[in-house]
């Protein structure tokens, strides 16, 4: 059994690896438009998302997720959070990356 130090430090190497394989998804002319703790609460708000929502806890082998559905969400959470007045149009990239990772990391 691994200590909590040990899992802390192993979260944020998975998180770092997200935040990489993100940043190497998005197109071009949004890699700028995103600073790293911009797309670390995009990431947490996703999941946060996928909690709150029940699509975690769905019987079915495979869910459908709307990933402008996902979007419209978070950047609505963002503002009520005052972390920034994102596009969903630009952040839906974002959930499909982060889909992208987790598909991959399974």
């Amino acid at each position: 059994m691994t200590s909590f130090e040990e899992e802390l430090r192993q979260d944020e190497e998975e998180n770092r690896r997200e935040l990489a394989f993100i940043r190497n998804q998005l197109p071009v002319d949004l890699k700028s438009r995103f600073s790293d703790d911009d797309i670390y609460y995009l990431m947490d708000a996703i999941v946060d998302y996928y909690f709150d929502s029940g699509i975690l806890e769905s019987s079915g082998d495979e869910v459908e997720i709307d990933m402008q559905q996902v979007a419209d969400a978070i950047t609505e959470q963002a503002r009520r959070d005052k972390q920034g007045n994102f596009d969903p149009q630009e952040v839906v990239y974002v959930v499909e990356a982060d889909m992208d990772f987790q598909e991959q990391n399974l």
